[in-house]
């Protein structure tokens, strides 16, 4: 079978809810990771076979087809560049990539562009269902689901908050792993492990135009007596704001390329993809799913967990990647090694994409080889994404 090969991987760097990237466009947001690809690997348009586009709230600045509009809008690419919007939730621009290497695995596409978006300031989370709900629309729960689960209103909260009662988590479990994300971010930032990963945005502030290059979301005076104090969400829950991703502002875009277009333009590789795994299961609990696709997915690429160098696990909420840690007995050194969605934000649809090139360049610096990425999803469902340093 042909293989499939990431040969750039970048993002933006996160901006706060109503913060630094709070003016920019979604749409400006997207194209600024799409040119990006394309000036690092020095393509032209033509080369380009399709550009997949994760997004998640797809409303408002995100609507009528988000990822072309990124397209029309971007310096690089154009009309002649195809582009389709997708929505697998939190693994949006994971789904992206798989969606990607399929295409170029079929032999069908040699260069395609995966990437995300998501602007929460400026299209809030939610909005897209409760505008149409407040108006009198329709609810997206129908009578064939609501008979299937009976009074169930869908919570990825409530689901984390299940895992941290199933798994047995403390909340001081929950907190001092929030503060470890901070620590991480906070060495990854001052050494520069992010600089390859991250292209600038031109801002405006009240000072002038700014070029922002650091992830806004970082507490660097973080401690653990103030993450300890921070209101739980729930009074008989574990979870606060200060142990859940951040809302978050930014886009990314991982090009991935068939073996004959490396040959073609000269280009060089990243990474090969080594496995891809989507699998589904309880949509109650939500967010437990990545840990059982990460055993499906190991036992198709026949590996163990000891066999992975880093993983990249989202931290929607803290119990999630502290089960996951859990359940696989894996390395906790190895997980989320320059801090996570804790500290960094979690974009939603640009997520997926943000961590692959966060974990390709993480496996690079430290001259590593195989690195493994998941996320859970709304409904249940999670992507894993296996890779291989080259």
């Amino acid at each position: 079978m042909p293989e499939a090969y990431i040969v750039e991987a970048v993002r933006t760097a996160g901006g706060r809810r109503g913060g630094r990237l709070a003016g920019v466009h979604p749409v400006d947001l997207a194209a600024t990771s799409l040119d990006a690809v394309m000036e690092r690997s020095g393509l032209e348009a033509k080369a380009v076979d399709d550009v997949v586009m994760g997004c998640v709230s797809q409303g408002g600045e995100q609507a009528m087809q988000v990822g072309r509009n990124a397209v029309l809008a971007s310096k690089h690419l154009g009309e002649g560049v195809p582009a389709v919007t997708i929505d697998r939730q939190c693994g949006s621009s994971q789904q992206a990539i798989q969606f990607a290497a399929q295409a170029v695995m079929s032999g069908t596409q040699d260069v395609v562009i995966a990437a995300g978006v998501e602007s929460m300031s400026r299209v809030p989370m939610g909005s897209t269902a409760m505008f149409h709900m407040k108006e009198g629309l329709g609810n997206y729960k129908s009578p064939g689901l609501e008979e299937k689960y009976p009074g169930i209103q869908w919570s990825q909260f409530m689901g984390a908050e299940m895992i941290a009662q199933k798994h047995g988590f403390s909340k001081d479990d929950l907190d001092r792993f929030a503060l470890s994300s901070h620590q991480k971010a906070i060495e990854a930032t001052k050494s520069g492990a992010f600089e390859a990963e991250i292209v600038g945005v031109e801002i405006e502030t009240a000072e002038g135009e700014e070029c922002h290059t650091v992830d806004e979301g970082i507490r660097f005076d973080a401690t653990l007596e103030g993450i300890a104090g921070v209101k739980l969400l729930s009074p008989e829950g574990k979870i606060t704001a200060a142990s859940s991703s951040q809302i978050c502002d930014g886009s990314s875009a991982v090009l991935v390329v068939s073996e004959q277009a490396l040959k073609d333009y000269g280009l060089t590789p990243l990474a090969r993809i080594h496995n891809l795994t989507v699998t589904a299961g309880d949509p109650v609990i939500m967010l437990e799913e990545p840990l059982f696709a990460t055993e499906r997915a190991l036992q198709r690429a026949g590996m163990s967990i000891n066999d992975i160098d880093l993983y990249e696990v989202n931290e929607a909420f803290a119990p999630v990647p502290l089960a996951w840690l859990k359940h696989l007995d894996a390395d906790p050194a190895k997980l989320n090694v320059n801090g996570g969605a804790i500290a960094l934000g979690h974009p939603l649809g640009a997520s997926g994409t943000k961590l692959m090139a966060t974990l390709v360049h993480a496996l690079k610096a430290r001259g590593k080889k195989y690195g493994l990425q998941t996320m859970c999803e709304g409904g249940g469902v999670a992507n894993v994404t296996i890779v291989e340093a080259l």
